[in-house]
């Protein structure tokens, strides 16, 4: 006789699998089928983690400092955290306010955990970054979705915002520059819903993952701002930044109560992050940036490459990125073709047809475009985009 499978928890039966991890998943079977696929799907740089960085690294192994280290990670790095912050964006962080973690995405983890409670409104601008929504809803919070404007460049704005904001709103989570969209909330208008949140009295967190790669504005955090401190978190990562995607290194600043929370949390999962990882950061961090500055150059020429083929497709429209490494182009016009309705069907299609991954929007809460990571070579964006050129030539026909 057969017994009944013992059913899940709720709360993790109340998210799913990353929609960017499950594309990627079904690229590599083709691939390891033996298919060409050009995959741009993974938001990762295709560049190595720099020399210097990786040495560091080597020294850690040979003095082998391979045991456990403090929960929040060693006072060294917690120390470069705050000083590159500091020299960056001018904050005035200190090590009781900072905790290194598991990658930038643990740090999102681990701050919704300690201070969204069930009920909480949190406020998600669309389109947003896959994990933001099942995390807030695996919190027991529930997600409040802000709709930006595509012809705004997808640009959030303080008067959005304070149309969303109603007495259960107790976080608000911007990713500026936008892993989808590449949109970038201007200094001035980051500023008008920094003092939103102190003004209602909810906590405004920063997800600074790709803070470093602007390609017509400078580098800013709106931790900066005089007074904020005491409702802003800032997520970081060293993945994007210095190419360190699987070093797992990323870092929370905060007010210290916040921290000590996260902390407590860090303490019954993770415990510290990686001690090779660590010292590999330090280096990063305090070393040489000549690195940053190579790799947004390097972004901003297949920038222009593939924003001009895409605009250049019928069916196709695209806002410009003004950072990160993505396109996200409207093909909302090319739909309704060969049994092509949606942005998913149209991934699943053409992975199929012409080997080529995208990401549906209705993964970031849109249900027009797909996502293009540019983070690859040149090689492969011409053959990626002529493949997804002849694609929508033949739904046309």
């Amino acid at each position: 006789m057969l017994q009944k499978a013992i059913p899940l928890s709720e709360r993790v039966q109340s998210i799913s699998v990353s929609s960017t991890a499950r594309v990627a998943a079904q690229a590599e079977k083709l691939r390891r089928a033996g298919h060409d696929v050009v995959d741009f799907s993974v938001g990762e740089p295709d560049f190595p983690t720099p020399d210097n960085i990786k040495q560091a690294a080597v020294r850690a192994l040979e003095e082998n400092f391979t045991r456990y280290t403090a929960m929040p990670g060693v006072q060294e790095l917690r120390e470069a955290v705050c000083q590159r912050h500091r020299l960056d964006f001018g904050t005035s962080y200190e090590v009781p306010e900072c905790v290194v973690s598991v990658g930038g995405k643990h740090a999102i983890f681990n701050t919704v955990q300690v201070l969204v409670n069930e009920g909480d409104e949190v406020l998600v601008p669309v389109p947003y970054w896959v994990t933001y929504y099942d995390v807030v809803s695996y919190s027991g919070g529930r997600p409040v979705l802000v709709e930006t404007s595509e012809q705004e460049g997808f640009a959030l704005t303080a008067a959005q915002i304070e149309r969303a904001i109603t007495p259960k709103t107790r976080l608000l989570i911007v990713n500026s520059p936008c892993n989808p969209s590449g949109g970038v909330v201007d200094r001035e208008e980051f500023a008008k819903i920094a003092h939103l949140a102190k003004k209602h009295g909810f906590w405004l967190m920063t997800d600074e993952c790709y803070c470093r790669f602007l390609y017509d504005s400078e580098p800013y955090s709106v931790a900066s701002e005089p007074g904020m401190k005491d409702h802003v978190v800032v997520a970081g990562s060293l993945s994007k930044t210095y190419a360190m995607t699987g070093w797992r290194i990323g870092f929370t600043l905060a007010p210290a109560d916040v921290c000590a929370a996260i902390i407590k949390l860090q303490s019954h999962s993770t415990s510290n992050p990686t001690s090779i990882s660590q010292k590999a950061a330090i280096e990063a961090l305090v070393g040489d940036q000549s690195s940053v500055e190579l790799m947004l150059g390097e972004y901003r020429r297949r920038r222009q490459y593939v924003v001009e083929r895409l605009r250049a497709m019928p069916g196709v429209k695209c806002a410009e990125p003004r950072g990160a490494f993505y396109a996200y182009p409207n093909i909302h016009a090319a739909l309704g073709r060969n049994g092509i309705h949606t942005p998913m069907q149209f991934a699943e299609k053409l992975l199929e047809k012409r080997h080529v991954a995208v990401v549906p929007g209705e993964a970031f809460g849109t249900g027009q475009h797909v996502r293009i990571s540019y983070a690859t070579s040149m090689e492969n964006l011409r053959k990626g985009l002529s493949r997804i050129e002849q694609f929508l030539s033949e739904m046309a026909g």
